[in-house]
C-alpha cells in the first residue's frame, strides 16, 4: 500500500517552486511554502496568485476552487516550518553547494520518516543525498515548467534510494495527474540530456553565422513541428540556467563536446543577456519577463543572412524528376500561378507524374481546400516533356532526381548548356553538397539549394542553401520564390544536414545511445520528450517513421563532415539496420508495427 501524503513542503518559490505548490494544492494536498526572506516569500505568493487568477480568467479553474487552493497553502520564512510535513521538495537555483546545505538542514528539521526530494534538472541526486543522514529517503522529483500544465515528472532514484520511497513517489505522481518516468541518477536525466545537446548545437550554428536566429527557429518549428525554436526556447529557459545545465552535464556526463557550452553562451551570460527574464537574450523583449519580442539593433551576431535586393523575375519554372518530391513541387508551383515545364525520362514516366499531380489536386477539391476552377487553372499551367531541351526558355529550374551525386552533376552540366544566362538552377538535395553540383556548371553563382520537405504541397518550410559561390541575387531570388509559393524560406550555408537535419538527427542518435545504455525504455524516452518538451513525436516514434536506414545515412554524413565523436552513429542503430529493422516500412524498427 502506497504511503498517503497529507502535507508537503516546497522550498524555493520561484517560477518552478510556485508552480509545484499550485500542483499539490490543486489536488487537495496541504502545502507549506518556504522562502529565505519575507520579500522572496511575497514574490512567491504573488506568482501563485497570478497563475491561479489567469486560470480562473481562462475558465480552467473555478473561483471557489481557487480560493480553496489558496487556503491549503501556508507561507513561511525559514526551513523550521517544515518540521511536520510528510514530503519536502526543494526547488532552489541549480547550485550543488546550496542544495547540499538545504538538505543538511532539512535532515535536522524534518521527522525521520519524511521523504526529501529535489527538483534538480541536472545535478547529481546522489551528491545531494549524502549531505543527509538518510540518503535512502532522498529522491529526485523533476517537474517541468510550467508545472501546473506539463504532464511529465522524472522520478530519479539513486543507488541507495529505498524501493518503497520510489513506489510512494510514483503513486503520488499518479494522484497529481502526472505521467512519471522512473530513471537512475545520471547527468541531465532523459529530457535535458536529449534537449540541451540540441539547443547547444543550435547556438553554435548561430555563433558561426551559419543562419540567422529567425531562420534557425523557423526551420525547427516548421520543419519538425516543434512548439518553439531552439533560440527562443533558450531565452525562455534562461541562458544562465542553460549554461549551468550544459556545464554540469559536460562535467558529469563523460565530457561529451555536444554538452560543452558554446562560448557565445558564456559571453551572453556574462553580459547579462539572460533571455526573457532580463528582457534580452537572443531576442529583445518588451520588458523583463515579457514574452513579447520587439525589434532590436544590436543583438549578438545579428545578421541579415547575406541577402540582398535584386531578386530576379521568375515566370516560368522547369521541374526535373518523376518521384514524389518532383510531383509535389510541380503542384506547388502550378497552384501559385507559375507556368511549369515538367521534364522526366520518357513519356511513360511523364504520364505517371501527370496522373499523380491530377490525383493530388482532385483530393484538394474533394477536401474543400481547392476550388475546381483553381484546379483546372493549375493543370492548364503545366506542360509535360521527356527532353531537357524544353527548359531553354525557363527562368528557374528545380531538380528533384535521385540522391546520387554523379547523376545530379551530369544533369546540371546539361542544364548549363541548355538554359539561358541568368537562370537560377536549384537542387532539392537533402544530403549532398550543393557546391559539388554547382561546380559541374560554368555558372556556380546561379546555383542554389531549394530543399523542400515532403509532402511539398503541405510542408511550409524550404531550406535555401547558398554555397560560397552563390550570388546574393540568386539567394534573394530563391527566397522570393519561396514567399510567392506561400512557403517560409530559411537561408543557410552549404553544410551537411543544412539546418533541420543537422539539428534533428544528432538528437535522435543521442536517444538511441540512451536506449543502448539501458538507461530507459523507448516508451519512457518518447514520453519524456512529448510530455516534458512538447514534441509532437518521441524520438523512437520518429525514427520508425523516417526509417532507421535513412537516419543512419544522414548521421554518417554529419559525422564524416564534423568528425566529432559525439556525432558517431550509435552502434545499436547500425546493428538494427544491418538486421533489416528499418522502421515502419519493414514493420519492425524500435517497435513492432506488424499489427498496423
Amino acid at each position: 500500500m502506497a504511503r498517503e501524503f497529507s502535507t508537503v513542503g516546497v522550498v524555493g518559490l520561484g517560477t518552478m517552486g510556485a508552480g509545484i505548490v499550485e500542483v499539490f494544492a490543486r489536488n487537495g494536498i496541504d502545502v507549506v511554502a518556504v522562502e529565505i526572506s519575507a520579500p522572496a516569500l511575497e514574490r512567491g505568493r504573488a506568482t501563485l496568485k497570478g497563475s491561479t487568477d489567469r486560470a480562473v480568467a481562462k475558465g480552467k479553474l473555478a473561483e471557489a476552487d481557487r480560493d480553496a487552493l489558496h487556503e491549503r497553502v501556508h507561507f513561511a520564512v525559514g526551513l523550521d516550518a517544515l518540521h511536520s510535513v510528510d514530503l519536502v521538495i526543494e526547488a532552489v537555483p541549480e547550485h550543488l553547494d546550496l542544495k547540499q546545505r538545504i538538505f543538511a538542514e532539512l535532515d535536522r528539521v524534518c521527522r525521520p520518516e519524511t521523504i526529501l526530494a529535489t527538483n534538480t534538472s541536472s545535478l547529481s541526486v546522489t551528491e545531494i543525498s549524502v549531505a543527509t543522514s538518510r540518503p535512502n529517503q532522498v529522491i529526485g522529483i523533476h517537474f517541468f515548467n510550467p508545472a501546473p500544465v506539463m504532464k511529465l515528472v522524472e522520478v530519479v532514484r539513486t543507488v541507495v534510494t529505498a524501493p518503497e520511497v520510489v513506489a510512494d513517489v510514483e503513486a503520488l505522481c499518479a494522484r497529481l495527474g502526472k505521467v512519471d518516468v522512473t530513471i537512475n541518477d545520471r547527468a541531465g536525466f532523459i529530457a535535458n540530456a536529449l534537449l540541451f545537446g540540441y539547443l547547444n548545437h543550435a547556438v553554435g550554428m548561430f555563433e558561426a553565422h551559419y543562419a540567422t536566429r529567425e531562420d534557425i527557429d523557423a526551420a525547427m518549428k516548421l520543419g519538425c513541428g516543434l512548439p518553439m525554436g531552439p533560440l527562443a526556447l533558450m531565452d525562455l529557459i534562461g541562458l544562465d540556467t542553460a549554461y549551468e545545465i550544459l556545464d554540469t552535464m559536460y562535467r558529469r556526463g563523460g565530457r561529451d563536446r555536444r554538452h560543452a557550452p558554446v562560448p557565445l553562451l558564456k559571453q551572453m551570460v556574462t553580459a547579462g543577456l539572460l533571455g526573457r527574464k532580463s528582457g534580452r537574450g537572443f531576442y529583445t523583449y518588451e520588458r523583463p519577463g515579457s514574452p513579447v519580442v520587439v525589434p532590436d539593433e544590436a543583438t549578438p551576431l545579428a545578421t541579415d543572412g547575406g541577402l540582398a535586393d535584386g531578386a530576379r523575375a521568375i515566370a516560368k519554372v522547369g521541374v526535373v524528376g518523376s518521384g514524389t518530391m518532383a510531383t509535389g513541387i510541380i503542384e506547388v508551383f502550378a497552384k501559385a500561378g507559375y507556368e511549369v515545364v515538367s521534364v522526366t525520362r520518357g513519356m511513360e514516366k511523364s504520364a505517371k507524374v501527370c496522373e499523380a499531380v491530377k490525383t493530388s489536386l482532385n483530393k484538394g477539391v474533394v477536401r474543400g481546400k481547392l476550388a475546381e476552377a483553381d484546379r483546372d487553372a493549375a493543370l492548364g499551367r503545366i506542360s509535360w516533356s521527356a527532353t531537357l531541351d524544353h527548359l531553354a526558355d525557363v527562368d528557374l529550374v528545380v531538380e528533384a532526381v535521385v540522391e546520387e551525386l554523379s547523376v545530379k552533376k551530369a544533369l546540371f552540366a546539361s542544364l548549363d548548356e541548355i538554359c539561358k544566362p541568368g537562370v537560377v538552377l536549384a537542387t532539392t538535395t537533402s544530403s549532398l553538397p550543393v557546391i559539388d553540383v554547382a561546380m559541374a556548371t560554368q555558372r556556380p553563382a546561379d546555383v542554389v539549394g531549394l530543399h523542400f520537405f515532403n509532402p511539398a504541397p503541405i510542408m511550409p518550410l524550404v531550406e535555401v542553401v547558398r554555397t560560397i559561390r552563390t550570388s546574393p541575387e540568386a539567394t534573394a531570388t530563391a527566397r522570393a520564390v519561396c514567399a510567392a509559393l506561400g512557403k517560409t524560406g530559411v537561408v543557410c550555408g552549404d553544410r551537411s544536414g543544412f539546418i533541420v537535419n543537422a539539428l534533428l538527427f544528432p538528437y535522435l542518435n543521442d536517444a538511441v545511445k540512451m536506449l543502448e545504455a539501458s538507461y530507459s525504455t523507448a516508451d519512457d524516452i518518447d514520453h519524456a520528450m512529448k510530455l516534458g518538451c512538447g514534441y509532437p513525436m518521441g524520438p523512437f516514434e520518429l525514427l520508425d517513421v523516417v526509417g532507421l536506414d535513412v537516419s543512419l545515412a544522414i548521421q554518417r554524413e554529419l559525422y564524416l563532415e564534423l568528425r566529432e565523436p559525439g556525432f558517431a552513429p550509435a552502434p545499436l542503430l547500425e546493428h538494427l539496420v544491418t538486421a533489416g529493422y528499418l522502421g515502419r516500412k519493414t514493420r519492425r524498427g524500435f517497435r513492432d508495427h506488424s499489427h498496423r
